[in-house]
């Protein structure tokens, strides 16, 4: 499905979720979605998993937002202490459109206590309380992370396990499929400039990752020398912080600090200091290997871009930092909000650098690099050289410094579940493609009007626009979900047993699909995928 076809499925209403591979253009479909609502005076919640995915997106994490904070449960006390918060009842209760960014390190009960927030301030008989849910991410990237209590306070944890449903993946939700969000799979690629290294990455996704992939892998392992103008990442804090302060300790000269500037409620600025990816205080010297942490708004770099420090502008004293592609950009302070309605709740502001000799893989996940050395040697978690190595453009601009047995697995979980959301994500391109441009328009406007929005002076109504027009079919958001409700559930051995001993037979697909509660679509995909017919 292609960026245009996805945001013209979010336009209408539906609850969605938003997937595709790493560089398929996510944040940009959704900044395009938002534009859209504000230009149409409809200010979406726009919130995150994490702190980090949440300064990305000037959102709030999704934690703070419904107010659940670090709880693990809710007792009828807690959701009542919810709904006696003034702020929280007027941030929910105002909401049309909630995005949650980074869905794949959100667990299964955490969007279970969100939806138990949203019914409770809202409508409690409808899931999330009304709102349209749209929820973005790729679940082959970093798995949840739980808090757990330990005997020397709250710690931080992956967890995957499948015996603990708090750990579960966001899609093991029952409100997930109460939701019926539709998949939007976006399957056009932005970021990999390389076919073969394109295709070492999808083998990885999708399990046909073999000897002539590994090959290609080999082939960039480096020992000894690394450039130091090279990014390096590693599956540890520890490792990262060793490389960064010895790096910078050995330029000569004295450091130039710059202090990060805060403003608003202490709460929220600790949250912004947290997740920021650069530091409160950044020491910096001529010779410094930096990164920026943020977009500019100018496109004059984004999140993820390096460089090397030339000096400090006479004016302001601000870093000059030397990009790859030779260009000197003066690196002025930006700012980092949470934002409310429009509202800055929280804001702080820093020099949008990091010293980039070293940084952890979590920390690197949204990231574009051009080169990176990577060393996945001590790699602990599904999904973790899979966002490593899908931080780099090409296979040229990668160095690896080697892996472990864990290091290129993916979750089979995942993958078996991918299979089902690119299935549901074909169907609903094929429905929403039949649907007429009027009746599409329609649909569209009759949701900004739902959600008390306005139209432009100078951009006419679905009714203006179509009055002169034969009558169109009529369209219904809600429909168009409970058809594709089961268009993405995974495939049990069950299923498949069935639906082979049913093909064999030679059953049409149309019966096949009637006894198994599937799509015709969906059945023929299956078909493929098993290796029965093509």
């Amino acid at each position: 499905m292609t960026q245009q076809e996805a945001l013209t499925i979010l336009k209408t209403g539906a609850n969605v979720f938003l997937t595709g591979e790493p560089g398929s253009g996510k944040t940009h479909t959704i900044n395009q979605y938002v534009a859209y609502l504000r230009a149409h005076g409809v200010e979406p919640a726009i919130t995150a998993s994490t702190g980090i995915a949440a300064t990305h997106i000037s959102g709030m994490t999704i934690h703070s937002w419904s107010g659940i904070g670090v709880k693990q449960e809710l007792s009828q006390y807690d959701l009542d202490h919810i709904a006696g918060n003034e702020r929280a009842v007027r941030r929910i209760g105002r909401a049309k459109v909630l995005i949650i960014d980074e869905v794949s390190m959100l667990s299964a009960q955490t969007l279970k206590l969100v939806d138990a927030v949203c019914r409770e301030i809202r409508f409690p008989d409808k899931p999330f309380g009304g709102l349209q849910i749209v929820l973005v991410g790729d679940f082959f990237q970093l798995p949840p992370i739980m808090r757990r209590e330990t005997e020397t306070g709250m710690r931080l944890a992956f967890e995957n396990t499948a015996d603990d449903p708090r750990g579960q993946f966001a899609y093991h939700s029952p409100v997930w499929a109460a939701a019926k969000p539709l998949v939007c799979y976006l399957t056009e690629q932005h970021r990999q400039e390389d076919s073969v290294f394109l295709g070492v990455l999808s083998a990885l996704r999708n399990g046909s990752f073999n000897k002539e992939h590994e090959a290609h892998l080999i082939k960039r392992k480096v020992t000894g020398f690394v450039q130091t103008n090279t990014t390096k990442l590693f599956s540890h804090n520890a490792d990262v912080d060793h490389v960064n302060e010895t790096q910078l300790e050995k330029l000569p000269g004295a450091a130039r600090s710059f202090r990060m500037k805060e403003q608003g409620a202490k709460g929220f600025v600790e949250q912004l200091k947290k997740s920021c990816l650069s530091p409160e205080v950044l020491s910096l010297k001529k010779g410094a290997k930096v990164m920026f942490t943020k977009n500019s708004p100018e496109g004059r770099y984004v999140n993820g871009t390096t460089g090397e420090v030339l000096g400090f502008d006479s004016t302001q004293g601000y870093p000059q930092v030397r990009v790859r592609s030779g260009r000197v950009i003066t690196a002025e302070p930006a700012a980092w909000a949470i934002e409310n309605e429009g509202r800055a709740l929280a804001g702080i502001t820093q020099i949008p650098l990091r010293l980039a000799w070293a940084i952890t893989v979590h920390k690197s996940q949204g990231m574009s690099l051009d080169t990176a050395f990577i060393d996945l040697t001590q790699a602990f978690e599904y999904g973790q050289g899979y966002v490593a190595l899908s931080r780099v453009r090409t296979l040229d601009g990668l160095q690896l410094a080697g892996w472990n047995a864990q290091a290129l697995r993916v979750h089979p979980d995942v993958r078996k579940k991918d299979a089902a959301f690119r299935e549901a994500s074909e169907s609903a391109q094929q429905t929403f493609s039949a649907i007429d441009p009027n009746g599409l328009q329609t649909m569209q406007t009759n949701f900004i009007r739902a959600c008390g929005g306005k139209f432009p002076k100078h951009t006419p109504s679905a009714s203006e626009t179509t009055s002169s027009q034969p009558a169109t079919k009529a369209y219904s958001v809600e429909k168009i979900r409970l058809t594709h409700a089961n268009a993405y559930r995974s495939w049990s051995d069950e299923e498949d047993a069935e639906l082979t001993n049913m093909f064999m037979e030679d059953e049409h697909i149309r019966v096949i699909a009637e006894k198994l509660g599937r799509k015709p679509g969906a059945i023929h995909s299956r078909i493929v995928k098993l290796g029965l017919g093509e």
